[in-house]
C-alpha cells in the first residue's frame, strides 16, 4: 500500500490512530518487505538502488522535485538544486557500482577470516527542509543497496517534496517488480511524536538535520547516526592563489543560497593579504557592509539569539531587500561581506547563517589564523571541516593536526567537496559526520557502511604467539624492566 493511499484511508477515518499505533502499521510493512527483499540477492538490491536513482535523477523528474522543494520550503534555488539532486546521485552510483553489499564480502586465508554482509532491518531516516529530495535518495539509496526497508521522516516544510520523490520512486519499483513497501514514509502532519515513534520501532536511525532531531536520535533508545552542525571556516594565506580562493569561494558559498552545512561561513585571512583578498571576493560578488549596515542586518537576521528563518537560503540580493540595505541591493551582491573581531552568542556573525553571508576574520599570522578556527569551533562547528586555500603542503597537516575536524579542504570549493566530489577521493554524501568533537559516534561521510551488519567467520590459523620481548622490548629499553 502506498503512503498516498494510507493518507487518504486516514484522512476519511473517524479514529484517529495515536502516532505510536499509526508508525506501528507503517514499520510492519517496511518489515515484511524487507524480510523477503534481504535473500533476494544482489542483483536485486542492485536494481532498487538504480530504480532510486533513476527516480531523482531524471531530467523531466528532477526538476519538478527542485521546483517543489523551493515552493515549499522557500530555500534555495531551482537550477542548483536541480545540480545537486543530479551530482549527488551520480557520485553516489559512482561510489556503490560494483561493490558487494550481500552474502559473503570479503575472505582473507592469512587471517581465516571471512566476512558476510547482512542488513540492519528497517531504517529510519530523518531528513531536513534544506535538501528534501537529494538527501532522502541519498539514504534510500544506501539502505536499499545493503538489503533494508526504509521510512522516511521528512521535515514539515519538506513533505510534498519527498512525496513527490516516493510516487517517482514506486513507479520505477512498479517497473522492476520491488514492492512499494520497501520505501514509505510518515504521513502528513509530520509530528514530533510520530517521528519519536518512528525512531523506537526502526532498527537504525540515520539523522540529519536540526540538532534538536540529531539529539533525539542518540536518546531514542534505538543505534543511530546522527551528524553534527556545520559552521565551517577557511584559511586564506599569503601563499594562496587569491583570485581562484576567491572564485571557489563564491561558488561554494552562492550555491544553492548556501543552504549547505558545508558552506563557508567565516574566512580567516592572513594579514599580508587581507587587503588583495577583499578585492578577490569584489571581482566575484562580495559586497563589503559598513558598520552601520552590518548592525542593522544583525539586528534582523537574529531575534532572541536564534537565526531568522526569513533570511535562510534567500539570496544576497533578497537578505539586502530585507533588512532595508538599499546601497547593497543596488549592487546585486553574490555575497555580503562583514567584518568581525569576536567569537561567541554575543557575535553571532560568528556562528552558522545558511545564507550567502561571509565573515572575515584578519589575522597576523598562520598560528594566529589556526587559533582563531579553534575558538570558532568552540563555539560552534566542531567535527564538520575546515577550509584552507594555499601552497604550502605543512599548513594542511597543522590543521589536520591541530583542529577538531574530520575533514581538511584545501584548494577546493568547500561545499562541493566536502560530500564528496569528481575530483577528489572524499565519499559522496549528503550527511558528514563530525566524530566526537561534534558528539557524533562516527567521523566519515554517511554511506553504504552505516546501513549494514557484518558476520565475521573465524577458522583455525597456524598459531603464532609472540614472546614478551617481541612486544615490550622498546619498553624495556627506554625505561626499564
Amino acid at each position: 500500500m502506498s503512503v498516498q493511499i494510507l493518507q487518504r484511508q486516514q484522512s476519511h477515518s473517524t479514529d484517529v490512530p495515536v502516532p505510536e499505533d499509526q508508525v506501528a502499521t507503517i514499520v510492519a510493512r517496511a518489515r515484511q518487505a524487507q524480510s523477503a527483499f534481504a535473500h533476494a540477492g544482489q542483483s536485486t538490491v542492485d536494481t532498487a538502488a538504480a530504480a532510486v536513482a533513476w527516480a531523482i535523477m531524471e531530467p523531466a523528474r528532477n526538476r519538478q522535485l527542485a521546483e517543489r522543494a523551493v515552493a515549499d520550503t522557500g530555500l534555495g534555488n531551482v537550477d542548483d538544486k536541480i545540480r545537486k539532486n543530479h551530482r549527488k546521485t551520480l557520485g553516489l552510483l559512482r561510489d556503490l557500482h560494483g561493490r558487494k553489499t550481500v552474502g559473503v564480502i570479503a575472505q582473507d586465508a592469512a587471517s581465516g577470516i571471512t566476512e558476510i554482509a547482512r542488513p540492519v532491518g528497517v531504517v529510519a531516516a530523518i531528513t531536513p527542509s534544506t535538501n528534501p529530495a537529494a538527501t532522502p535518495a541519498n539514504k534510500i539509496i544506501n539502505a536499499l543497496k545493503c538489503g533494508n526497508s526504509v521510512i522516511v521522516a521528512p521535515s514539515p516544510k519538506g513533505h510534498d517534496t519527498c512525496a513527490l520523490l516516493l510516487s517517482f520512486i514506486h513507479a520505477e519499483f512498479a517497473r522492476s517488480g520491488l514492492s512499494a513497501d520497501l520505501v514509505q514514509m510518515l504521513p502528513a502532519p509530520v509530528s514530533k511524536a510520530a517521528t519519536a515513534a518512528l525512531m523506537q520501532q526502526a532498527d537504525l536511525v540515520v539523522a540529519t538535520g536540526s540538532q534538536a532531531n540529531v539529539r533525539m536520535a542518540y536518546t531514542c533508545g534505538t543505534p543511530a547516526f546522527g551528524v553534527g552542525a556545520g559552521n565551517v571556516a577557511s584559511v586564506i594565506d599569503n601563499s594562496a592563489a587569491l583570485d581562484d580562493a576567491a572564485a571557489k569561494v563564491a561558488r561554494s558559498k552562492t550555491f544553492d543560497n548556501a543552504t549547505s552545512c558545508s558552506s563557508e561561513n567565516s574566512l580567516v585571512v592572513l594579514e599580508g593579504v587581507y587587503a588583495a583578498m577583499l578585492e578577490a571576493l569584489a571581482q566575484v560578488g562580495g559586497v563589503l557592509l559598513t558598520a552601520a549596515e552590518k548592525a542593522r542586518l544583525q539586528a534582523l537576521m537574529w531575534r532572541g539569539g536564534k537565526l531568522a528563518g526569513t533570511f535562510t537560503g534567500q539570496s544576497a540580493t533578497r537578505i539586502a531587500e530585507l533588512a532595508g540595505l538599499e546601497r547593497v541591493r543596488a549592487l546585486r551582491p553574490a555575497m555580503l561581506l562583514v567584518e568581525e573581531t569576536g567569537v561567541g552568542s554575543d557575535y553571532p556573525f560568528s556562528g552558522e547563517k545558511l545564507s550567502p553571508v561571509l565573515t572575515l576574520y584578519r589575522e597576523a599570522d598562520f598560528g594566529a589564523a589556526v587559533g582563531r578556527v579553534a575558538r570558532l569551533y568552540d563555539y560552534m562547528g566542531a567535527g564538520h571541516s575546515v577550509g584552507l586555500h594555499s601552497s604550502d603542503p605543512r599548513h594542511a597537516l597543522q590543521l589536520g593536526l591541530e583542529l577538531p575536524v574530520a575533514r581538511v579542504i584545501v584548494n577546493q570549493a568547500h561545499c562541493f567537496a566536502t560530500g564528496g566530489n569528481f575530483d577528489n577521493g572524499l565519499p559522496f554524501s549528503l550527511s558528514m559526520g563530525c566524530g566526537t568533537w561534534g558528539g557524533n559516534n562516527f567521523s566519515d561521510n554517511l554511506g553504504w557502511r552505516q546501513y549494514l551488519n557484518l558476520t565475521r567467520i573465524a577458522l583455525p590459523i597456524a598459531e603464532h604467539m609472540p614472546d614478551e620481548a617481541e612486544l615490550l622490548g622498546d619498553y624495556f629499553a627506554r625505561v626499564g624492566k
